[in-house]
């Protein structure tokens, strides 16, 4: 009985990494497809629509127009810190990966790395800190 447990615990293990290898590949793959479409958008939904001026309406007070200023420079400084985040947590993520699978390649199907599911555990961490970044800006 003990033998027929150990090989169902291995194999149990081994469907687990098996999953984790895909559900983190599909997770990158997906973010940095995510990230691209981002930066493919075009500007033109991030310039400022300029209004029409109508006769007899008289137009917004200067301390109007210049909190709306300050408030378009703020959310431009916002959007390039947050694009700068996402930038290095999607190349962090990348290095995770890339020894995720560098462990996995390493071990066996009778050894299960604690490298491995720290490394898991680290990327999975990372992924829902960028989606929940993501819709945060959003």
């Amino acid at each position: 009985m003990g033998e027929a447990s150990f090989a169902r615990t291995i194999r149990i293990i081994e469907i687990i990494l098996r999953l984790l290898e895909v559900s983190v590949r599909f997770k990158l793959l997906f973010l940095i497809v995510f990230i691209f479409a981002l930066g493919a958008m075009p500007t033109a939904f991030a310039e400022p629509v300029q209004q029409q001026r109508i006769p007899g309406i008289e137009q917004t007070p200067p301390e109007d127009a210049e909190r709306a200023r300050v408030e378009r420079d703020m959310a431009k400084k916002a959007n390039l810190e947050r694009q700068a985040d996402l930038k290095r947590d999607t190349d962090k993520l990348l290095k995770l990966a890339t020894e995720l699978k560098q462990y996995v390649d390493k071990s066996n199907q009778h050894v299960l790395s604690l490298d491995v599911l720290k490394r898991a555990e680290e990327i999975e961490k990372l992924a829902h800190s960028v989606k929940e970044k993501m819709k945060g800006y959003n």
